[in-house]
């Protein structure tokens, strides 16, 4: 709680940071756009295109954007803690380190959505469709609003997936992927983020992947609480170990 908290505190003087430098937001905004042209990424626009063919569709991706986020990192950590928790440690660490080279790079290169950039003919979904999780960006104060790259919705939920995939052993489990890759399409369809800010995302969660590897092995175990049923479970097993030992 100590980390999400002083994460949230971070994010908020991310947010009283980027007030003088709106217009450095738009600029980098062009040349992340320009960029994308230049590497011939997908037009965001065809993607939500899609969405705006039917209300339900997208109105269902602005509930996605606006409600999984979180509630599917938490219960990943819940699950992950209680059920895999020789694999808590690291993963809770990635988001962390994640988070924190996040808000590192709002600081370092503010950028503004698409959907603020009106000549792009794309439109902001959330606002005309609803619901939308942001207030006019001259008025809000709750949130970073110019701190589209990277986009951690991507990389929150590439991590929830890395880590299922990581953590268990069913044949399915690589359909954990299809988070992410949802994920990616709903973040761009929906003009909060350029293709370039989940890829951003996809190469900090590899780099933390690699980095935090060997710290898996070494790392504690997380306690957990063992119920009488269990220990004396325990005791019985390794006291039949003993008299076969004797």
């Amino acid at each position: 709680m100590l980390l999400v908290l002083g994460l949230f505190l971070a994010y908020k003087v991310g947010r009283l940071a980027v007030d003088g430098r709106v217009g450095a937001a738009y600029s980098d905004a062009d040349l992340v756009w320009q960029l994308e042209r230049v590497l011939r990424l997908p037009d965001e626009a065809a993607v939500q295109h899609l969405l705006l063919s039917a209300d339900a569709l997208v109105r269902a991706a602005n509930v996605f954007y606006a409600v999984v986020h979180f509630p599917a990192t938490i219960a990943f950590l819940i699950y992950v803690y209680w059920f895999r928790p020789a694999h808590y440690l690291r993963f809770r660490r990635i988001l962390a380190w994640l988070t924190a080279a996040g808000l590192v790079i709002h600081f370092a290169f503010p950028l503004a959505p698409p959907r603020m950039l009106g000549d792009l003919g794309l439109v902001d979904t959330a606002a005309l469709y609803g619901p939308s999780v942001y207030g006019p960006p001259q008025t809000d104060t709750l949130s970073n609003q110019y701190a589209a790259m990277p986009s951690l919705h991507v990389g929150w939920a590439l991590v929830v997936a890395a880590g299922l995939i990581h953590a268990t052993a069913s044949k399915w489990r690589w359909l954990w992927l299809a988070h992410p890759v949802l994920t990616m399409l709903v973040v761009a369809g929906t003009a909060n983020h350029y293709w370039i800010d989940g890829i951003i995302a996809a190469i900090l969660v590899g780099i933390l992947l690699m980095a935090t590897s060997r710290q898996e092995h070494a790392s504690p175990r997380v306690p957990v609480q063992v119920g009488p049923a269990q220990a004396e479970q325990r005791e019985r097993v390794q006291g039949t170990k003993l008299t076969s030992q004797q």
